[in-house]
């Protein structure tokens, strides 16, 4: 009888040993790009309200999402350039 137990416990480990190892990878990493025309400080409010939504909805910054902010500092001619190095992927890093 305590054969059959053993087999049983570790059959029984075996299987869900997969579904755990599955269950700690981290989440997938969200990345935001924010594209605002004002200058960066006048914006803090609005970007503090947009992150406090974001947490609401079970997005935190840094655990599994990303915000890229850009601003075009009141310079609506960088726009343009702005948006295509935040669709393009580049320099993801810098804020």
């Amino acid at each position: 009888m305590r054969r059959r137990e053993l087999i049983t416990l570790l059959g029984g480990a075996a299987t869900a040993w997969p579904l755990a190892a599955r269950a700690q990878q981290p989440a997938t990493m969200r990345v935001v790009g924010l594209l605002v025309g004002q200058p960066s400080a006048a914006g803090t409010d609005q970007l503090a309200a947009f992150r406090q939504g974001l947490a609401e909805a079970g997005f935190v910054e840094g655990r599994n999402l990303a915000i890229v902010h850009r601003s075009a500092e009141g310079n609506s001619g960088r726009l343009p350039a702005l948006a295509a190095e935040l669709v393009g992927g580049t320099d993801h890093c810098r804020d």
